[in-house]
């Protein structure tokens, strides 16, 4: 006897997800389709407001610092921004980064953690306008709710960082103690801490370097190359120069001394 086909109809003004009892009975034709469906873009007023460069421009530096430093120590840690996440039958969720460990790193329209089989280990929002502390508080026991082991939250206007870790067996934050100024994160095994209003990632104390400071140091690099090469060329040319002068005056010379032998030998004749 054939089975049913397993639908589900997602709402476009709250998609969700479905059930965890519905997807495991779904074959894998009809969950791909739900995941197709799930929307990745959505309302301004789903997501965070925008706030502009000093929002943007701290959420993608964070994204790349991270990016690349766990691209040079070869760890798989899967960092997205905004990205549209759904939980089982709950309503999406879209934190200004994410990160999750151990997994797949491509290009993704939307996470669905039943498709993905694991959800969001770390959730980073980052504050520039003002949000009310009740709105801060809402969106950290809905983050609690959905076991998200860790979230930070950078308020950039007042320069103010707090780290929320769950508590063991409960679906309740606690905060994370600071150590030396700075807030340990066990999902990226690095430190976070403040320097002026920017957000910093630390390894073994050591601050990672934001992709801008790379560029710069590699910039740097190459124009000291490029005069390095400058004066290398300059010496090769002076070098020929002087080659040159010292071949014309030996060629010079010789011919002299053509002239010269050429009248002794004429004075010889002469004289004989």
């Amino acid at each position: 006897m054939e089975r049913a086909p397993v639908s589900w109809v997602i709402d476009p003004d709250d998609p969700r997800a479905p059930p965890q009892e519905i997807w495991d009975r779904m074959t894998p034709e009809e969950r791909q389709r739900v995941v197709d469906a799930l929307p990745s873009e959505f309302e301004i007023s789903e997501a965070s407001p925008p706030e502009g460069d000093f929002h943007f421009n701290a959420k993608v530096a964070a994204r790349d610092t991270l990016g690349g430093f766990f691209q040079s120590i070869g760890k798989r840690v899967y960092l997205a921004c905004e990205l549209p996440v759904y939980y089982p039958a709950g309503r999406m969720v879209a934190p200004d980064l994410i990160a999750v460990r151990d997994v797949e790193e491509k290009e993704r329209a939307c996470w669905s953690v039943s498709a993905e089989g694991k959800g969001v280990e770390l959730a980073l929002e980052i504050l520039w306008n003002e949000r009310s502390k009740e709105e801060i508080e809402n969106l950290a026991a809905r983050y609690a709710s959905l076991g998200i082991p860790e979230y930070f939250v950078f308020d950039r206007r007042r320069r103010r960082l707090r780290g929320f870790r769950l508590a063991q067996g409960s679906a309740r934050y606690e905060p994370i103690t600071r150590k030396g100024g700075l807030l340990a994160s066990a999902v990226l095994d690095l430190d976070l801490g403040l320097e002026g209003d920017g957000l910093c990632f630390y390894h073994a104390l050591a601050r990672l370097p934001e992709p801008r400071e790379v560029l710069a140091r590699l910039g740097a690099m190459v124009n000291d190359h490029m005069a390095l090469r400058e004066e290398a060329e300059q010496r090769l040319d002076e070098a020929e120069r002087r080659l040159e002068e010292t071949r014309q005056r030996a060629e010079e010379a010789e011919w002299r001394l053509a002239e010269a032998l050429a009248e002794l030998e004429r004075l010889r004749r002469e004289r004989g």
